[in-house]
């Protein structure tokens, strides 16, 4: 026998892979794509959930302008908030006074230089009423006061009887 014969035979045999290797491999490969997309779907509901949250928060109402109107001892008798966008000015009895059977109470924007203007009538003997209100019926308003009028109001142009029965500063609020 030669040399040569003798490193042939000793030459290793091919290896093979046991086939539970390969079952494995397999396996892994397949749990590793389910939470590639498990993880892709969270992703993605996330983020539908976050912009849903978002609108929801642009469509809340702000309050953006607060009075706290007070009676002629100072206490405080009606709180006063605006809130955009639905415009609505929401008055909060804060004592007990009401109005007679004969007589209304007309709210006022008031501002230095212009006389009042009428934002509305207190329609209701609730605690806490709305009276629509646009942004421009208050700006440059300073203060919003509380006159005691007739039932129905002052006609269409006319100032407030004074003096006042409530009174208080209109403050922005800081959004």
């Amino acid at each position: 026998m030669s040399s040569t014969d003798t490193t042939v035979s000793q030459a290793p045999s091919a290896r093979r892979v046991s086939p539970w290797w390969r079952v494995l491999a397999i396996l892994l490969a397949l749990v590793l794509l389910i939470g590639w997309a498990a993880s892709a779907s969270l992703h993605e509901q996330l983020k539908a959930q976050i912009g849903h949250a978002q609108a929801k928060l642009v469509a809340q109402p702000q309050i953006t302008q607060v009075a706290v109107l007070t009676d002629a001892q100072g206490l405080p008798a009606m709180l006063a908030t605006f809130t955009t966008p639905e415009n609505k000015l929401q008055l909060q009895r804060l004592n007990d006074v009401k109005e007679g059977r004969e007589d209304s109470m007309q709210v006022w924007a008031v501002s230095a230089d212009r006389p009042p203007r009428s934002l509305g009538i207190v329609e209701s003997k609730y605690k806490t009423l709305q009276i629509p209100v646009l942004p421009g019926d208050l700006q440059g308003a300073t203060e919003l006061g509380i006159s005691a009028e007739n039932k129905g109001g002052v006609p269409e142009g006319s100032p407030p009887s004074l003096p006042w029965l409530f009174k208080g500063w209109l403050v922005q609020k800081a959004i």
